[in-house]
């Protein structure tokens, strides 16, 4: 009897394992999704489509739901589901602010890290934005202002910031697509990303902190006016 029960919690326990499992795939996909964007502020999360996009069961589909409701990506309205929550400028400003205290730290500690390969790959980031900006492909120059950013936060070797700052991002997605999709945007950003990249690699600290401090004001400056005229 005992034998049996044992073998019965060992399928137990494995189920639940792969249910956790399933659950944190689920999570991860979903959230990169709302960070890229895909999922658009206040868009119903429906179960039913959820389990079929990313082929999990109801109960990952679910669990998943509540491990980003929690992150603040998502909000439950009662009757109706889930959907992506979406923030207030006064919120989306207050997100930058804290995104510059905790980037500009990590700046400091890559500059302080920084190898021959981080330089290289902060350099070839650099060179793809500002190629970007010659040809006006905004998408290729969201996408290489996303991996800066991230690239700095990898080569800080900092554990607590960068899930932070992700979700931070992630809960600010609708204020910054828009503002990258402004034309002048662009080619206004690319010398702050350009000084930041310098800044690193020249291993100054100090300097690196001031250049990713001196870049997210530029964005707070941007969208509170940008935003702002829109209320």
């Amino acid at each position: 009897m005992s034998e049996r029960k044992t073998m019965t919690q060992e399928a137990v326990d494995q189920g639940t394992r792969e249910s956790i499992s399933d659950a944190d795939r689920v999570a991860s996909r979903l959230r990169q999704a709302i960070v890229a964007g895909d999922f658009a502020p206040r868009q119903r999360l429906v179960e039913t489509d959820l389990i079929e996009m990313f082929d999990a069961s109801r109960g990952a589909v679910r669990a998943a739901l509540a491990t980003l409701t929690v992150e603040g990506l998502v909000e439950k309205i009662r009757n109706r589901g889930a959907r992506v929550r979406a923030v207030d400028l006064d919120e989306a400003l207050e997100i930058v602010e804290v995104r510059a205290a905790l980037e500009s730290m990590c700046a400091a500690r890559a500059a302080e890290r920084v190898d021959d390969q981080g330089m290289a790959r902060l350099r070839d980031l650099g060179e793809v934005m500002r190629r970007a900006v010659d040809s006006g492909d905004g998408e290729a120059y969201s996408q290489a202002n996303r991996d800066l950013h991230q690239a700095v936060m990898v080569i800080s070797g900092s554990k607590v910031a960068p899930d932070i700052v992700q979700r931070l991002r992630a809960q600010n997605v609708r204020y910054r697509i828009q503002l990258s999709m402004q034309p002048h945007r662009p080619a206004t950003s690319l010398p702050e990303h350009l000084e930041i990249v310098e800044a690193v690699c020249a291993k100054d600290p100090e300097r690196a902190a001031n250049a990713m401090r001196a870049h997210l004001e530029s964005v707070f400056a941007a969208t509170k006016e940008y935003f702002g005229k829109r209320k």
